[in-house]
């Protein structure tokens, strides 16, 4: 069956990603990139403008969508992921994940549409219980610097299930982990990206804190496998389910990781740690190994080698 399929975010790091595969799984799908370029680049999806079955729509999530838009699918990723970005302009922030979602789910409602949203691990806040699992429901500060992106997402996520209870919408929720690989923005502030740029050019690599606080990395080909599995998945499967890697790594080590698989002569310097930093995030994915039959492949060192090499490719 041939499928228009609308990607929010798709010029972004995981929306451009997941309009590639997309195209690339299906040439007869239509897909269709909608995008504002707050975050986005259009040189993520450059070289996909050539390819007839692929629309871009620029546009703001936040407001009204064109009333001829008519869509079989609906992969919902816009909205600034990193801290750098999210809280530049909190109230937007907020706005995006509010108001954006209220818009999907009003599309998807018209056209009778499979809506995914893409989550976050940051609704479980600063975990209290480790590893995180679905159920649990977290431990988040409304008030703090970082409320608008958390209490953002955990905002859509209610109003994705309760469309989902009022009006039948078909909804599937996936709860993302840190993920890193190509078309990561160079300067976006996350910490695999700013790892490797300042290893790339022998600059120091900051740490904030000591350095002990964990993240669990998932290379983006992973995360799109479950991605797609999890929109492929029975409609009675609507989540949310971890989307994640459970190997569980420090900021030291990654940092060491890095400087030896880029063969850098940096060395590390520690910063204060930025409020409401979580000190540790781990998935439970037994629900996703269970109904969609998804688990990450792709080892730690082998996306650090392929991500190094698409910075190095940049030559920033």
């Amino acid at each position: 069956m041939v499928k228009r399929i609308l990607v929010t975010g798709g010029a972004g790091f995981i929306g451009s990603n997941l309009c590639r595969t997309l195209l690339q799984a299906n040439p007869e799908n239509e897909v269709i990139c909608l995008d504002n370029f707050l975050t986005g680049s259009r040189q993520n999806i450059e070289k996909l403008l050539n390819n007839d079955k692929f629309k871009l729509l620029e546009h703001d999530i936040i407001d009204p969508l064109p009333d001829d838009l008519i869509v079989d699918e609906i992969y919902n990723l816009a909205c600034p992921a990193s801290p750098l970005h999210y809280q530049k302009d909190p109230v937007y922030t907020t706005k995006i994940s509010v108001f954006g979602i209220i818009n999907m789910l009003e599309l998807a409602k018209r056209c009778n549409a499979k809506l995914l949203q893409a989550s976050t691990s940051e609704v479980y806040g600063e975990p209290e219980v480790h590893p995180q699992v679905e159920n649990y429901r977290g431990n988040v500060n409304p008030i703090g610097i970082r409320s608008c992106y958390d209490e953002g997402k955990r905002c859509a996520e209610s109003l994705l299930f309760d469309y989902h209870r009022m009006y039948g919408v078909k909804i599937k929720v996936i709860r993302i982990f840190n993920t890193y690989g190509p078309h990561m923005n160079p300067s976006d502030g996350r910490v695999v990206s700013n790892f490797i740029m300042q290893a790339l050019q022998d600059e120091d690599i900051t740490i904030y804190g000591d350095g002990t606080q964990t993240r669990s990395f998932c290379y983006i080909d992973d995360l799109l496998e479950g991605i797609m599995k999890m929109m492929a998945s029975d409609d009675s499967f609507i989540g949310p389910v971890n989307l994640g890697n459970p190997e569980e790594i420090s900021m030291n080590e990654l940092a060491g990781k890095v400087i030896e698989l880029s063969d850098s002569a940096s060395r590390l310097i520690f910063k204060a740690l930025p409020l409401d930093d979580p000190a540790r995030r781990k998935p439970v994915i037994a629900l996703a190994k269970k109904k969609i039959g998804w688990e990450p492949g792709i080892p730690l060192e082998e996306g650090l080698r392929r991500t190094i090499a698409y910075f190095r490719s940049l030559k920033v």
